[in-house]
C-alpha cells in the first residue's frame, strides 16, 4: 500500500513539475517526492513548515489550523495558499484535497512557483489525487473490518480463549501489532461503529451485556489507537474529541457529517463521554487497557470537570474505585445519607472532604456561611453515626460518596 501512495505522489510531482507530499486528514505524512533543497541554481528551498513535516512526519496543531482556515477540508478542487513568512510558510502552496465519496481523506501539497501548473495539469493531478482517496478509504475500511477480532480480545474469557483472540488480532494487524496502542471508550454508544476514525487500528461496538456495569442499556464504542510514542497521546485525544460532538448532536452513534467539530452541548451524567487508557505494547494487555478506558469514561460522566474526554492517569480516586466492584457497597453507615432525601447534605459532605476538611474553603465553594456548614456537617454525623474528626470515618464517607457518584 505504501508503494502505491509513493507512485501516485511521484506521478503528481511529474505532472505539476514540483515536489509533492501526501498527508492524511490529520496532517500526518504518508509519502513525499524528491526535493532539491540546496538553493543552488534557483531551486526551491524548503521552508520550516515543510522541513518539519518531512522530518517529524506530522504538522503542528497551529500549522494545521492555519491551513484549514483556507477551506481545504471543504474544497473539491485545487486550493492556492499564499506564502506567510510569519507562519513559517516561506513559499506558497497548492493543496489538492484527496476525497472519496465526498469525504476528505487527506491532502497532496506542492510548493507553488511561477508560472505554476496550468489547468490541464492540475486536472490530471486531481485524478491521481482521487485514486489516492480510494486507497486511503480502503485502508480505513480495512481497519474497521478488524472489529470482530478487536471485540473478541475485549470480551473473551481468560485462558485459552483470550490467547486465541489475541493471536487472531495480531495476525489481522500485521506489522503494526507490536507497536504502541491505547484503548478508547466512548459511552454511551447506540449506533453502528463509524466507518473511519483517524489514527485507529480497529473499531468495534461493545454491547451492553459486555460492559462492566451493564452499560445502562447502551453499548460502548471501543477504539484501538496507534501511538507513535508513549507521550504522543494528543492525536488520540483530538480524534476522540471529534467523535463526541457529532454523537451528542445527533443522539446516535453515527457521526453527523463532516466539518469542524463543536464541543458537546453537555457532558457529565446523561451525556456522551470518553476515556483513554495508558499506552500498552503487548496486545495481551488490551483487556486491562479497555478496563482503564471504560473507567475513565465513567469518571468523566460522574464528574463533569474531568470530561468530556478523560485520561486514566488523570481521574484520581476513581482509578481505585472503578476497580473495586461493578456496584458500590451498600454500607449501613452511609445508606440514609445517600438517599434522595439528603442530596444537599451529601453534596456538602463531599465538598468538605474534597477540601481536605478545611471549613473556610468548603463554605466558600458551597457559597454558604461557615456556621451553616457546621450545622450541615453535624446533621451528616447524626445520620451516619460517623465522626468527621476521625480519619477512618472520613475515609469511609469519602469513598462512599465518590462510589455513589461513579455508579449513581
Amino acid at each position: 500500500m505504501k508503494g502505491d501512495y509513493q507512485d501516485l505522489v511521484d506521478e503528481i510531482s511529474a505532472l505539476l513539475g514540483a515536489p509533492a507530499t501526501l498527508e492524511n486528514r490529520d496532517f500526518r505524512l504518508i509519502a513525499f517526492g524528491a526535493h532539491d533543497s540546496d538553493g543552488a541554481g534557483g531551486e526551491l528551498v524548503l521552508d520550516p513548515v515543510r522541513t518539519r513535516s518531512i522530518l517529524t512526519r506530522q504538522s503542528t496543531a497551529a500549522v494545521r489550523s492555519w491551513f484549514e482556515g483556507f477551506g481545504i477540508a471543504r474544497a473539491t478542487g485545487p486550493v492556492r495558499i499564499p506564502a506567510a513568512p510569519d507562519a513559517g510558510v516561506l513559499t506558497g502552496r497548492i493543496c489538492l484535497p484527496v476525497r472519496y465519496r465526498g469525504i476528505v481523506q487527506g491532502y497532496v501539497w506542492l510548493l507553488d512557483q511561477e508560472p505554476g501548473p496550468g489547468p490541464e495539469a492540475l486536472a490530471a493531478a486531481m485524478e491521481a489525487a482521487q485514486r489516492i482517496g480510494v486507497l486511503l478509504a480502503e485502508e480505513a475500511k480495512a481497519g474497521a473490518d478488524l472489529s470482530r477480532e478487536f471485540l473478541a480480545v475485549l470480551t473473551a474469557a481468560r485462558g485459552w480463549q483470550a490467547d486465541m483472540a489475541v493471536a487472531a488480532l495480531r495476525v489481522a494487524l500485521g506489522p503494526g501489532a507490536d507497536g504502541l496502542h491505547a484503548a478508547v471508550c466512548v459511552a454511551p454508544w447506540t449506533g453502528e461503529a463509524p466507518a473511519q476514525v483517524p489514527g485507529a487500528a480497529a473499531v468495534c461496538v461493545v454491547p451492553p451485556e459486555s460492559a462492566p456495569d451493564g452499560g445502562g442499556g447502551a453499548g460502548q464504542l471501543a477504539v484501538l489507537v496507534r501511538l507513535r510514542s508513549a507521550d504522543a497521546l494528543a492525536p488520540a485525544l483530538t480524534a476522540v474529541g471529534r467523535l463526541l460532538p457529532r454523537t451528542a448532536a445527533t443522539g446516535t452513534g453515527t457521526p453527523a457529517g463532516a466539518g469542524r467539530a463543536r464541543r458537546p452541548a453537555s457532558s457529565g451524567r446523561g451525556g456522551v463521554t470518553a476515556g483513554l487508557s495508558e499506552p500498552v505494547r503487548a496486545l495481551a494487555e488490551l483487556p486491562a487497557a479497555w478496563a482503564q478506558a471504560t473507567a475513565a469514561a465513567r469518571a468523566a460522566s460522574a464528574q463533569p470537570r474531568l470530561g468530556p474526554v478523560a485520561q486514566w492517569s488523570g481521574i484520581g480516586p476513581y482509578r481505585m474505585l472503578a476497580t473495586l466492584t461493578a456496584h458500590p457497597a451498600d454500607d449501613p453507615a452511609t445508606r440514609t445519607l445517600l438517599g434522595p432525601a439528603h442530596r444537599e447534605l451529601a453534596r456538602t459532605a463531599e465538598v468538605f472532604l474534597d477540601c481536605a476538611g478545611q471549613a473556610g474553603r468548603a463554605a466558600a465553594a458551597l457559597g454558604i456561611h461557615r456556621q451553616t456548614l457546621y450545622y450541615r456537617l453535624g446533621r451528616v454525623e447524626q445520620l451516619t453515626g460517623l465522626d468527621l474528626d476521625d480519619g477512618e470515618d472520613r475515609l469511609l464517607l469519602h469513598m462512599a460518596l465518590k462510589a455513589a457518584r461513579l455508579h449513581g
